[in-house]
């Protein structure tokens, strides 16, 4: 495997444990904030570098330079890929966005040495190579948010059932899919365990109730940054897409459109703020996994990038919900509260990142949500429907939502609640990448299309799928995929212009 020029993967990982470790032993509060959002960024440095260092490389996937990890146990244990190669800046950054807008008043509700140390898994999830050590991330990941319900003495039965039984279906499921080398019965018994164990994290329905404890009980940052990742939908792309059947795939699909409609539905008819948000994510969360069950090259893509989109999007609303409760409480959706007047910056950011989740034209969501349409058509037309309707609904729901919290009413305060600098720093950072990433997409679509590619060849290679052949232009850049070439993939600058034939090919797939 090609290596980085630096240990970028490491670094990473050590920054927000060592970070974690720091803090812990900080006794002021605005000192631990400060050393909190040091290392968190310090991560988000990192991230970054590996990404642009593995994007100069032009390669499938590396590891790092020095590598001292995987000198140690004999075994590569940290790559980047196609697939986890924006998906690690892109969780530094939520991390360091819900760190940075922490308000006083929340700080000793949210422990920052657990959120650094919840980022540090995170990373290390993303990046890690073998099944077995993504499992073992995985159920260490749910640890940090079971002691903050002890540690609040809040419920945690629901959560620790479901994270248990998670745990249990993970490990039996990959246990039998490498131990059952003869016996496909076992294997299949192992990937469909595998696949339960995916659809539980992801909260599809009906083992969606422990999200809904979780934002009840748990603080709202912990339950942001442990949901909004999507470390489900990657636990599906790394265990079950490669190995699993159509059928199976057709399954996960099927509660996926139910549980889109069904939690798109009830974030229209919710009363409080925070079980709005709740269903709100549920409903994207589930439409990513349908395009990525879709297993053609133009529908994962746009789960890919809806991916990107949903994480920003939700993240960033989120953290306004979380800033109005910080001044007001819980806030009930039953009437009008007129905020506007004395937060305009976050009214802004709901209105933006709300619409930038429905795929709204001119934000980081519009190209993810048209590629999933698009390659939602090709497989079912009741699918893209569907999609189309819960999107929707999500529409209703965002905007109800807003007018009942920031218009409708003269809100009157006895103290000051307008925005502060950190909120409005948070604020600027979210709306660039949003409407920036929708104003030019371009190299985000190039890249996620290379990651779909790669994973419809996998399956192909194992018999579970055919083998791509597409083109997908966007702007004037055209990524040519040749399956006889031996899965090479070539970009050309050229205009975009409909496709012509080409000897001893299928025709490709045009997008415009």
């Amino acid at each position: 495997m090609t290596e980085l020029h630096l240990p970028w993967l490491e670094a990473m990982i050590v920054a927000p444990i060592l970070g974690a470790i720091i803090v812990r032993f900080t006794r002021h509060r605005d000192a631990a904030w400060n050393r909190a959002v040091l290392f968190s960024g310090l991560a988000l440095v990192f991230a970054i570098g590996a990404w642009l260092d593995f994007s100069a490389l032009h390669i499938h996937e590396a590891h790092d330079h020095y590598d001292v990890v995987s000198r140690v146990m004999q075994r590569d244990v940290f790559f980047i890929d196609e697939l986890s190669a924006p998906l690690l800046p892109l969780t530094s950054l939520l991390f360091l966005l819900v760190i940075l807008a922490t308000m006083r008043t929340k700080i000793r509700r949210f422990s920052f040495s657990w959120a650094l140390c919840s980022e540090a898994i995170l990373l290390a999830t993303f990046s890690c190579h073998s099944n077995w050590g993504i499992i073992a991330c995985l159920v260490v990941g749910s640890i940090p948010p079971l002691l903050e319900l002890r540690r609040r003495q809040k419920p945690m039965r629901i959560f620790a059932f479901h994270m248990g039984l998670f745990s249990i279906l993970l490990i039996a499921g990959q246990w039998l899919v490498q131990s059952a080398s003869v016996d496909s019965r076992l294997s299949t018994i192992g990937i469909l365990l595998l696949t339960a164990a995916c659809l539980l994290r992801s909260g599809i329905v009906p083992t969606h109730c422990w999200i809904t404890d979780l934002f009840e009980h748990a603080s709202f940052g912990t339950a942001l940054l442990f949901v909004t990742p999507l470390a489900g939908a990657f636990a599906v792309m790394r265990l079950v897409l490669p190995i699993a059947p159509e059928w199976i795939l057709e399954i996960i699909t099927i509660a996926s459109l139910v549980t889109a409609v069904y939690a798109a539905g009830m974030a229209l008819v919710q009363h409080d703020t925070r079980r709005f948000f709740c269903y709100l994510f549920l409903s994207h969360a589930s439409l990513v996994l349908i395009g990525i069950e879709l297993t053609t090259p133009i529908g994962m893509t746009g789960a890919l990038c809806a991916w990107i989109a949903v994480g920003l999007s939700l993240t960033g609303l989120g953290l306004v919900c979380r800033s109005i409760e910080a001044r007001t409480g819980r806030l009930s959706l039953d009437r009008y509260h007129g905020l506007y007047e004395h937060v305009p910056a976050l009214a802004g950011l709901f209105l933006i990142t709300g619409l930038a989740s429905i795929g709204f034209p001119g934000t980081l969501g519009f190209v993810g949500a048209e590629l999933l349409i698009e390659g939602a058509v090709r497989v079912s037309p009741a699918i893209s429907a569907i999609i189309v309707v819960t999107a929707a609904l999500n529409g209703l729901a965002i905007m109800n939502a807003f007018f009942r919290v920031f218009t409708g009413t003269q809100h009157i305060a006895s103290i000051d609640i307008s925005s502060r600098p950190r909120e409005r720093i948070a604020v600027l950072i979210l709306a660039v990448l949003i409407l920036g990433g929708g104003l030019y997409p371009q190299p985000g679509v190039e890249s996620r299309y290379h990651a779909a590619v790669q994973l419809a060849e996998l399956r192909a290679k194992r018999g579970l799928g055919k083998a791509p052949t597409h083109e997908l232009a966007i702007g004037h850049v055209v990524i040519e995929h040749d399956v006889a070439s031996a899965g090479s993939v070539t970009y050309s600058s050229t205009p975009s212009s409909p496709p012509t034939q080409q000897p001893n090919k299928t025709t490709p797939e045009f997008i415009d």
